[in-house]
């Protein structure tokens, strides 16, 4: 287990991981809102039918390791280019790629941005829609819809 990083922004703001060894293609974890990969998903990456793979648990920029420059946007889309950035260095391509909530919509913009990084997607409570921007901070606004609201699409329109 090894911790690497990559720069990904302009000024020197680091995204990074935790590294397992094997061969590839890589799996990528990527973690949800208020997370860290290594806490998310050391126990998946290393469970009898997952262990042996090279396995990158990568925290996003603002989360668990990764730098938290005051003056990034922390768009979803930003997320997604800045995570194909640190996939590049670390010459991925091709990857499987599992994420959590929050960064299940990061990967499926990554998929759609980039796909020459990702060949398939294992995405967990994630939010399927994930190009209109949430107006407020974090998920408070999809927290406050109903249900009903939430299953008609609650308040995202383009």
């Amino acid at each position: 287990m090894t911790i690497r990083s990559a720069q990904v922004r302009p000024g020197g703001s680091m995204i990074r991981w935790v590294e397992l060894p094997g061969p590839g293609p890589a799996r990528v974890y990527v973690h949800g809102l208020g997370g860290s990969s290594a806490h998310y998903f050391t126990e998946v990456a290393t469970s009898d039918g997952l262990r042996g793979r090279r396995s990158l648990l990568l925290d996003l920029l603002g989360y668990g390791i990764s730098d938290r420059p005051a003056d990034a946007g922390y768009t979803m889309r930003e997320h997604a280019d800045w995570l194909a950035t640190a996939l590049r260095a670390a010459g991925v391509s091709g990857a499987e790629v599992i994420a959590h909530s929050m960064g299940g919509a990061i990967a499926l913009l990554l998929a759609e941005r980039h796909p020459e990084l990702v060949e398939s997607l294992i995405l967990i409570d994630s939010n399927l829609d994930p190009a209109p921007e949430i107006p407020a901070p974090g998920s408070s606004q999809i927290a406050r819809y109903g249900e009903t609201v939430f299953l008609r699409g609650g308040g995202y329109r383009e």
